[in-house]
């Protein structure tokens, strides 16, 4: 009887501990993970967030950058850490999507990770070198097609989103693109501004803003639903004629499969927090950061998201048989 009892008592400790230990939680620093080096838009977007979110949970955020292999690294150091909301990630469409259908990875994006919160997002543009002839983007693509030598399109690298943009377009435009790589985006944007390669996905900042502006490029059109406070006279996709193309840099949140649920409610209400904040909020829209509705804050709205992702670009990816070593 006394071992029965002890047993029992001993079972019932064991099921009240995580609900115990998550209801403390946090009860030491946070390590937020990006996968790329500092100071570009992930490790900028981290350590905001990070300093709010710091305000509400009440423990700080320490922003580890671990770069490498397109950020499968940093992501995989996630995979790997302790289910106990202490180490989280943040990564893109890029890592979170792309990266599955483009390396031999050791781990499965969807059934290794815990979403957290969907962040917001940079969208595309296309856009051309000055000179191009074409009023609008059935036009440009008419372009294309008379002048096949005329079809280049410049990437920051194989397998980033700008390049996997542009095999998107030539599927739907029904042109053959010469994908032009290089290794930034920024060496990508000169080129077309210098007029040397002929169009690309350019990501939609305050910036690009300022060039479109300036004349330096032509923008066609955005690849979303519908057009932004920051640029309206730039038409969808939708209204110039590839309707669906859409294509946006966004952000995630993300935990070790088997964090338990309440510490990711915890981190879910501390990241809403930070988005609702008016600070955070002119910073990021100043950079024509494009925020999700409320209803797509939730662990489950990023885990549908991400897989609806996966959906979309993988087929794209492994049809023109794109591989990084």
């Amino acid at each position: 009887m006394r071992k029965l009892i002890g047993a029992v008592v001993c079972g019932a400790a064991l099921q009240f501990a995580p609900a115990a230990w998550a209801q403390s939680y946090p009860a030491k620093p946070i390590t937020m993970l990006v996968p790329f080096a500092a100071g570009g838009p992930a490790d900028t977007l981290a350590r905001m967030l990070g300093e709010r979110m710091k305000a509400t949970l009440g423990q700080p955020f320490v922003v580890e950058n671990v770069g490498g292999a397109a950020g499968s690294l940093g992501v995989g150091r996630v995979v790997r850490a302790d289910p106990d909301g202490y180490t989280i990630g943040i990564g893109h469409l890029g890592t979170h999507v792309f990266n599955g259908a483009l390396y031999k990875l050791q781990y499965d994006l969807v059934s290794d990770l815990t979403p957290i919160i969907l962040l917001p997002s940079n969208l595309s543009v296309i856009v051309t070198k000055k000179d191009v002839p074409a009023k609008d983007l059935k036009e440009l693509i008419a372009w294309f097609k008379a002048n096949p030598d005329q079809a280049s399109a410049a990437t920051a690298g194989v397998g980033s989103i700008a390049h996997l943009a542009t095999v998107y377009f030539g599927n739907a435009a029904g042109v053959p693109i010469r994908v032009v790589p290089y290794r930034s985006g920024g060496a990508a944007v000169q080129d077309v501004v210098a007029g040397h390669v002929t169009f690309m996905f350019d990501q939609l900042t305050s910036g690009t803003l300022e060039r479109y502006r300036a004349g330096q490029l032509r923008p066609f059109a955005l690849t979303a639903r519908a057009r932004i406070a920051a640029a309206p006279d730039l038409p969808t996709v939708d209204e110039a004629g590839l309707p669906g193309l859409y294509v946006s840099t966004w952000y995630g949140l993300w935990a070790p499969k088997g964090t338990p649920k309440e510490i990711v409610d915890k981190l879910n209400a501390a990241a809403r927090e930070a988005l609702a904040d008016p600070e955070i909020r002119r910073k990021l829209t100043d950079q024509a950061a494009q925020f999700p509705p409320a209803e797509q804050q939730t662990p489950e709205a990023l885990g549908a998201f991400q897989k609806a992702e996966i959906d979309k670009w993988w087929p794209i990816i492994k049809a023109a048989d794109i591989k990084v070593e």
